[in-house]
């Protein structure tokens, strides 16, 4: 890939999808925006644009952007805590990754890859903010007709994150508790590690630029992030 921008590359996720861009020796130029400088190994690859005023993101960072990314990846997200309520979590989830889509667009950017959750399509999704949010960012990238979109739907992100979730640390001891107990299918189903999450969003980045997405609108529910990721994932 020539040129890659990665979108909340500090996050958990993110920083697996900047770490595993940087080892490859396929990959070009590595574009990053972030609030905070990204937490990875110096490197020449590596441009990182770090800017606490998330509105000069799209209108005035990406456009910037030299070379221009051909491939853009979002993991880019916070939580309803630490933005402050809903109304703020909005602006991040929603507003900023829509923006970021429309200005990837307008550069030239052939591929955006998203990585969304699961059940944002679910019964109960119309009821969920979380959903609301994800489901907003979906429709506004598969209707912005990139060369090829594509959706993880993760379910539980499993791993360590900086910030302590003493809720989350007890359902993850749960997934791994049954994932020793059944088996790793077992814990596929309910959650997938962070880093295989990763690793799915750079071999599907990879396969896209290649030109050989199986679809134009490409949807990766959990068991293909499974596939993608862990089974079929080569460095």
């Amino acid at each position: 890939m020539a040129s890659t921008l990665v979108l909340g590359c500090t996050g958990l996720t993110g920083s697996f999808i900047l770490t595993n861009l940087l080892s490859s020796p396929s990959t070009g130029t590595v574009h990053t925006i972030s609030r905070r400088a990204p937490k990875a190994p110096s490197d020449p690859k590596l441009h990182a644009i770090v800017d606490t005023d998330t509105t000069t993101w799209a209108t005035t960072h990406l456009p910037s952007l030299t070379p221009p990314p051909t491939t853009v990846i979002s993991a880019l997200g916070t939580t309803r805590a630490a933005a402050g309520g809903i109304a703020n979590q909005w602006k991040i989830d929603h507003d900023l990754n829509v923006e970021l889509a429309r200005a990837a667009k307008a550069a030239g950017a052939k591929n955006f890859i998203f990585v969304s959750s699961a059940g944002t399509r679910g019964a109960l999704a119309k009821r969920v903010p979380y959903s609301q949010m994800k489901q907003g960012v979906e429709d506004t990238v598969k209707e912005l007709g990139f060369e090829t979109a594509i959706i993880l739907r993760p379910g539980m992100i499993l791993g360590k994150r900086e910030e302590s979730r003493a809720a989350e640390a007890v359902f993850q001891g749960l997934v791994r508790g049954i994932g020793k107990l059944v088996g790793t299918w077992a814990q596929d189903k309910i959650g997938q590690e962070a880093e295989v999450i990763a690793r799915a969003a750079v071999h599907a980045a990879r396969i896209a630029d290649e030109g050989k997405a199986p679809a134009k609108w490409w949807v990766l529910e959990q068991a293909d992030i499974v596939r993608l990721g862990r089974d079929e994932w080569k460095a």
